[in-house]
């Protein structure tokens, strides 16, 4: 399982580190179907394996500009009531029931992220100089609490849905957006990890630990890659893999019976 971990973290890390986030979408479903692991565990080392590619990558992107450092720390806190809560309703459902609301959520991120990719801000932030937009403080506070509900209940760091939330209703364009969703992400999957941590979740430590070491250098060149690859291309594509997953993951919870050894 240790060597199997190890292509499927530096896939994600190219996910997370060239499109701010979609790293934790399809982490769960791999660690849960691929490496055995139980749903609860699997979404706590999700947020391992995230934080640490968001971590990796969101460097990169600060080097060349390309962080809201304001927008980051305002969402990030608007956040926080919302993982202690989605932490909690979490351990209140079956595992089967937590695996349908995922894919539910993905095929709404792909929808979301597909619609980004052919938007007219998300064109013109491949050439514009990066400019950080003013805060829309009304929108600031429900974004947030979204981002923390989600972080907590499916273990994702949300970054699929920052980004478009960033550029549609934040009115970042589509590079910055990139960026100041790592530090989101960063941040929201560190404190959800404490959170997961402190109510008794366990962890795969080896599986964990090379799932980590492959999604850093993912992220690494993924930073890389995401100022030459053009978006469009590269986000719906990605927005297609989310589809297949989410679609696969419904027909198991609702024919097959679910994610191995949960009811």
């Amino acid at each position: 399982m240790v060597l199997a971990a190890l292509p499927l973290g530096l896939a994600l890390g190219l996910a997370v580190g060239t499109l701010g986030g979609g790293g934790s979408v399809l982490a769960v479903p791999l660690l849960v179907y691929v490496l055995g692991q139980p749903v609860q565990e699997a979404t706590t080392a999700s947020l391992v394996v995230v934080a640490a590619g968001a971590l990796t990558g969101v460097f990169g992107h600060a080097r060349a500009g390309r962080v809201c450092w304001r927008h980051a720390a305002v969402l990030t806190l608007a956040a926080l009531p919302g993982i202690v809560a989605g932490t909690i309703l979490s351990e209140a459902i079956s595992g089967r029931a937590l695996m349908g609301a995922f894919a539910v959520l993905m095929l709404v991120a792909a929808v979301a992220i597909w619609r980004t990719a052919g938007g007219r801000r998300a064109a013109a932030g491949d050439c514009a100089l990066p400019v950080c937009p003013p805060l829309r403080l009304p929108l600031v506070p429900f974004t947030g609490a979204g981002i923390g509900l989600l972080t907590g209940f499916l273990g994702i760091g949300g970054g699929f849905l920052i980004v478009p939330t960033l550029v549609m209703a934040l009115a970042l364009a589509m590079r910055l957006a990139v960026g100041t969703s790592l530090a989101i992400v960063a941040a929201t999957s560190v404190i959800g990890l404490m959170t997961h941590l402190g109510a008794g979740r366990e962890l795969d430590v080896p599986v964990t630990a090379a799932l980590t070491g492959a999604c850093i250098a993912g992220a690494l060149a993924g930073a890389t890659l995401a100022g030459r690859i053009p978006q469009e291309r590269l986000t719906r594509g990605f927005a297609l893999v989310i589809s297949g997953v989410a679609g696969y993951l419904l027909v198991s919870v609702t024919f097959l019976g679910g994610p191995p050894g949960v009811s």
